[in-house]
């Protein structure tokens, strides 16, 4: 059975409708290219759903998915990894304002001349998966100090029709405590709601500290969903 809520398969629905120009193709499954992001979806993983994936993927190659439930995948496939998410949107009137301990933190919006402190940033402090060309899949804000080095960042990840997930928020070690998680999290959440559209973010299970930070911006827990690193079948 299908989903029934397009932030139940948001890979799926995102790569279907608001990125479906990046989307590539091999009967039901889609995904992005592999240097933009690593996340696939199909609209349903039964035995024709995982024969496209692979087809899609091609032997022996690694692959994320990310929905409401990952089923037990046909013999031949291997799960590296299973894990639980918290999914959480925000509305217009439940944001709340920055709770920083500085003073209104400068933010940027960040282009493609970023890429490298970009990618050296979500290298030192792993939020997720991140690739070269992900910056590509929205708009990034970030926080730079005096000397213009990047000390935090936060943009858009999936973007489906009526909503835009919030992604790859993270702050150096240097510049910790000071609320700019916070801030840019509330300018991306705001980005999105002046579109007309829901942001939603992805929380891993056991990250409490982050839970807590968008608790206290406005958001909510909408639903668990699982996320799962799977390798096809080889040749």
């Amino acid at each position: 059975m299908a989903d029934d809520h397009p932030l139940d398969n948001a890979v799926w629905a995102a790569l279907t409708t608001a990125h479906a120009e990046l989307a590539e193709v091999v009967g039901r499954a889609r995904r992005y290219p592999p240097e933009v992001s690593v996340w696939a979806g199909v609209d349903v993983l039964d035995e024709g759903g995982w024969a496209d994936l692979a087809a899609l993927v091609g032997p022996s190659t690694g692959v994320a998915l990310f929905r409401a439930e990952v089923p037990a995948p046909p013999p031949g496939w291997t799960v590296h990894h299973r894990g639980t998410g918290h999914q959480m949107t925000v509305s217009a009137a439940a944001l709340e304002p920055s709770f920083t301990t500085v003073d209104e933190p400068a933010l940027r919006l960040l282009g493609p001349d970023d890429v490298g402190e970009v990618l050296a940033l979500v290298e030192l402090t792993r939020p997720g998966p991140f690739a070269e060309r992900t910056m590509e899949m929205g708009r990034y804000w970030g926080h730079l100090d005096a000397d213009d080095r990047l000390l935090a960042l936060a943009g858009e990840r999936l973007h489906l029709d009526g909503h835009t997930e919030i992604s790859a928020v993270c702050t150096h070690p240097d510049a910790r405590g000071r609320g700019l998680a916070a801030a840019l999290t509330r300018q991306v959440a705001l980005g999105i709601l002046e579109r007309g559209e829901v942001p939603f973010l992805h929380v891993a299970d056991g990250n409490e500290a982050a839970r807590r930070v968008y608790e206290r911006l406005g958001f909510r827990t909408r639903r668990d969903l699982t996320f799962a690193w799977v390798e096809s079948p080889p040749a």
